[in-house]
């Protein structure tokens, strides 16, 4: 039996002033999700990191009695920042049934300059996973990816842009809540 192709179930998020662009890889599969918008898994601490870097709060974007996001503040949030959101990816083989991007075999990737061109004062794409960024290194023939918390300037068309790795927001990735916001106040500042 051949492998079921996984297609991205979100449009992208687009605020039409967006100065960022932040990609992950891929979402959780629907199972996962508390909520449907990006970074849906309860225990995914994307919109604590959030919480904690704008509101000094990590449980500002947290409903905690139904155990999910206030989808609606933060795209609320989003808007106001200018924060666009989408995936590397729009579809997927899950080699394994979980949300890991060591098994995720991409299959279609997105139209990143596209996004792009919606988005005319983007100034940095933010990659939220190693995946995501040696995808976003390989469309735009960047050789020399940055660390974690650093940046790399490309060009895109007529714009130079710079691209950010962060840290994933995944709790399997080994670092602590608080240090992770370091590196996204890092970004926004």
């Amino acid at each position: 039996m051949a492998p079921s192709i996984e297609h991205h179930p979100l449009k992208p998020f687009l605020p039409a002033h967006a100065r960022i662009l932040m990609l992950g890889s891929f979402p959780p599969s629907r199972k996962r999700w508390c909520m449907d918008f990006f970074y849906p898994n309860y225990i995914n601490d994307m919109w604590r990191i959030w919480g904690l870097i704008s509101f000094n709060d990590k449980n500002y974007f947290v409903d905690e009695e139904n155990k999910c996001f206030r989808r609606e503040h933060i795209i609320r949030f989003l808007e106001q920042e200018g924060i666009a959101l989408y995936d590397t990816a729009t579809a997927v083989i899950r080699t394994t049934n979980t949300a890991s991007d060591k098994d995720l075999q991409v299959v279609e990737q997105t139209d990143v300059a596209a996004l792009l061109r919606q988005l005319p004062d983007c100034k940095a794409v933010v990659t939220t996973g190693q995946k995501a960024t040696d995808l976003l290194s390989e469309l735009f023939s960047i050789t020399k990816q940055p660390k974690v918390g650093g940046f790399v300037e490309f060009t895109f068309e007529t714009r130079t842009m710079r691209l950010y790795r962060m840290p994933s927001s995944s709790r399997a990735y080994p670092m602590k809540l608080e240090r992770k916001a370091e590196f996204y106040r890092a970004l926004i500042q």
